[in-house]
């Protein structure tokens, strides 16, 4: 577990995921996740967490509500991705994002990283452009859909 607050922390991916699915059944969501619009299958779901799970350190995002931790989000450590993704409506554009990835910013200093990267991020993704341009990312590359990022410590 790692705890950023008293009210959020990062729990290890288990291979329980199921709850995730509502997150990935909305098109405004996917859209910022995969430049399409069309919702998850379980299938799909599960080929993503095991390919994240497998390349990386899968952590779900936990925010206290009414006294109980309680799943709102996905984040990925790979050195050349950080994907992440606040699932739950209420909770977005709330500061959790910055909050996680400063956390594993921290994370990846530590375990002497040179750098992070962020694989795309889409040209219409303002937010998430601004989450990580804010935290000292640096665009790098223009890609066909959007830009790369990267940390350099």
């Amino acid at each position: 577990m790692l705890t950023i607050s008293d009210t959020l922390r990062l729990r290890p991916y288990d291979g329980q995921h199921d709850f995730a699915l509502a997150w990935y059944q909305d098109p405004e969501l996917v859209y910022l996740v995969d430049g399409i619009k069309e919702p998850y299958t379980k299938e799909k779901l599960d080929r993503m967490y095991h390919y994240l799970n497998t390349h990386g350190e899968l952590y779900f995002i936990e925010m206290k509500i009414d006294g109980q931790f309680q799943p709102v989000g996905d984040v990925t450590l790979m050195k050349e991705d950080l994907p992440i993704v606040i699932g739950v409506k209420d909770c977005q554009h709330q500061g959790l994002g910055r909050q996680v990835v400063r956390a594993l910013m921290e994370k990846a200093r530590t375990a002497h990283f040179d750098h992070l990267g962020v694989d795309c991020i889409y040209f219409y993704n303002l937010p998430s452009q601004k989450l990580f341009e804010g935290l000292g990312f640096k665009r790098i590359q223009t890609t066909s859909k959007g830009y790369r990022y990267r940390y350099d410590f």
